[in-house]
C-alpha cells in the first residue's frame, strides 16, 4: 500500500465487502423486478415488489458505504496524481458510454422518421409494401395515427418543453459559476450557485412530470401511441432518469461542500458531477431539437 502523498506508487485499497454487497443488491433488483412485472401483468399478488425494494435498499447502503470509504481515503491524503488521472479517465469513459446509449435511441428515431415511415408510405419503390401493409397510410411525422386507428396528438415545443430547455441551460451556467467559486476559494459563491443549480434541476423534473400528465390526460399520448409515442417517452424518460441521477450527485456534492470538503487542488468528485450535469444538458438540447421541434 502506498504512503501518504507518495506519487511513486499506486494506491491499493484494503479488502472491501462492498463489491459483494453490490452484486447481492443487483441480484435482488433483477429477481424482484422480473417477478413484480409478471405479477403486475397477471394482476396477481406476490412478493416481487418486496424483493425489488430490498434490492434498492441494499444498493443504497452499498453506495453510501463504498463512496464513504473513498471520501475518507481521499481526505486522508492516500490518493496520488496517478490515481487522480485514473478517476478522470474512468469518468470520461462512463460519459462516453452514456453518449453511445443515447445515440442508440436517437438512431432509432432517425430510422423510424427517415427510413421506416417513408418506406411504409411507398417511397423508394416500396409501393407494394404500402398497399399490402397499410394502404391508407400517410408518411408524415409525427405519426399520430396508430395501425388500429387510434388518434393522438403530438407534443409541441412551445410551453413546458421550451421552459424546461431554458431552465436546464441556465442550470449549466449556474453550475459553472459554482465551479468558478470553488476554483477561486469563494465558498459562499460556491454554495449559493450550487444550491441554485439543484433547485433548477428539481424544477425541471417537476415540470417534466407535469408534461407527462398533460400528454396522457389531454393529448392521448402514451407508450401505446405507436412509434411516435414510443420514441418520445423512451428519449424523454431516460433523459429524465439521467437528470434525476445528476441531481442526486449534486445534492451529495452540496452536503460535502457544506461539510467543508473540496478545494481547488482536491475537487474531482465535484468536477465529475459537473461534467455529468453538462452532459445531460447537451443531450436535452439535442432531444429538444430532434424530438420536439423537427
Amino acid at each position: 500500500m502506498s504512503t501518504k502523498h507518495d506519487n511513486s506508487k499506486y494506491y491499493v485499497p484494503d479488502q472491501s465487502i462492498w463489491p459483494i454487497v453490490g452484486a447481492l443488491a443487483l441480484g435482488l433488483i433483477a429477481f424482484g423486478a422480473a417477478h413484480y412485472t409478471i405479477e403486475w401483468s397477471n394482476q396477481e399478488a406476490g412478493f416481487g415488489h418486496w424483493v425489488l425494494l430490498a434490492g434498492l435498499v441494499v444498493l443504497t447502503i452499498m453506495l453510501v458505504g463504498w463512496f464513504g470509504d473513498q471520501i475518507r481515503e481521499s481526505r486522508a491524503g492516500l490518493y496520488n496524481a496517478q490515481l487522480g488521472r485514473s478517476y478522470r479517465q474512468g469518468m470520461l469513459w462512463f460519459i462516453f458510454s452514456e453518449v453511445m446509449f443515447f445515440l442508440a435511441f436517437f438512431g432509432a428515431l432517425f430510422y423510424a422518421r427517415m427510413i421506416a415511415v417513408p418506406w411504409l408510405g411507398g417511397a423508394g419503390n416500396n409501393e407494394m409494401t404500402n398497399q399490402v401493409l397499410w394502404p391508407t397510410f400517410e408518411a408524415i411525422w409525427p405519426l399520430v395515427t396508430t395501425p388500429d386507428g387510434t388518434e393522438t396528438q403530438a407534443m409541441g415545443w412551445l410551453g413546458l418543453p421550451l421552459i424546461n430547455t431554458i431552465i436546464l441551460v441556465i442550470s449549466s451556467v449556474t453550475l459553472h459559476f459554482a465551479h468558478v467559486g470553488l476554483e477561486e476559494g469563494n465558498r459562499r459563491k460556491l454554495k449559493v450557485w450550487l444550491v441554485g443549480t439543484i433547485a433548477l434541476g428539481l424544477i425541471f423534473l417537476s415540470l417534466q412530470a407535469y408534461e407527462y400528465v398533460i400528454a396522457y390526460r389531454d393529448l392521448g399520448l402514451t407508450l401505446q401511441s405507436g412509434i411516435y409515442g414510443n420514441t418520445f417517452f423512451l428519449l424523454t424518460g431516460f433523459h429524465g432518469l439521467h437528470v434525476t441521477l445528476g441531481a442526486i450527485l449534486l445534492i451529495v456534492m452540496a452536503f460535502r461542500v457544506f461539510a467543508g470538503h473540496f478545494d481547488k487542488d482536491n475537487q474531482f468528485a465535484f468536477a465529475a458531477s459537473a461534467w455529468y450535469w453538462h452532459f445531460v444538458d447537451v443531450v436535452w438540447i439535442c432531444l429538444f431539437v430532434f424530438v420536439y421541434i423537427l
